[in-house]
């Protein structure tokens, strides 16, 4: 008898613990997709997608990437708003097209290219050192072709796309423009070791649970 309470016992203990563990779960999501939603407002997020994955076209991405990139260096670098940079790049459509078109003539392509703004689900993704969560996101597009292979990917504002990131850290001014525009919880998320790592367990606690849904 005392075996089968005993037992009984640790059940309630178990399902007890199980359902304290859904409930921090639960909201620690619900506080990183608070954060997410806050840091997708003030950020446009600048996407390059190749036509394939075949070497040729991805080399043809990065050409038309260098080539835009050098455009709209000047255009951007010194805008102090969200607002001011969409306005930029709204204007610049038709002229981004015609510089894309033109690189990839240059190479004997003739792939069709969209520009766009755009917003949907982007994965976890990391720019030298800065690491954005997972969540829906405002980017500006350009589309190869059938636009099915890896994008070459940046931030626009504030402008992060205009230094070498190979090295993997971003420079402090570039840095300080992030500090610039962010509170003190959203720049220590996309720049903390702590919290990347969390955002990596949540995304998988995430698929665990729902098959990523």
């Amino acid at each position: 008898m005392r075996k089968k309470k005993h037992r009984l016992f640790m059940f309630f203990v178990i399902i007890a613990a199980a359902s304290a563990a859904v409930i921090t779960y639960k909201s620690s999501m619900a506080a990183e997709n608070r954060l997410q939603e806050d840091l997708a407002r003030q950020i446009i997020r600048f996407h390059v997608r190749a036509n394939s994955d075949s070497e040729r076209d991805q080399q043809l991405k990065l050409k038309v990437k260098d080539r835009v990139v050098e455009y709209l260096s000047p255009l951007l670098e010194d805008s102090e708003s969200i607002e001011e940079s969409k306005e930029i790049l709204s204007q610049s459509v038709d002229t981004i097209k015609e510089i894309a078109v033109q690189a990839l003539n240059e190479e004997g392509a003739d792939n069709s290219v969209n520009v766009y703004f755009e917003e949907s689900y982007f994965p976890m993704k990391s720019y030298a050192d800065v690491t954005f969560p997972p969540g829906v996101y405002e980017a500006f597009r350009i589309d190869i072709g059938d636009s099915l292979g890896k994008n070459w990917w940046c931030v626009l504002y504030p402008p992060l796309c205009f230094v070498d990131s190979s090295c993997g850290v971003l420079p402090d001014e570039s840095k300080q423009k992030l500090k610039n525009i962010l509170t003190e919880d959203e720049y220590n998320a996309i720049t903390d070791t702590q919290y990347v790592y969390r955002f990596k367990i949540l995304t998988f606690l995430n698929d665990w649970l729902y098959g990523g849904n």
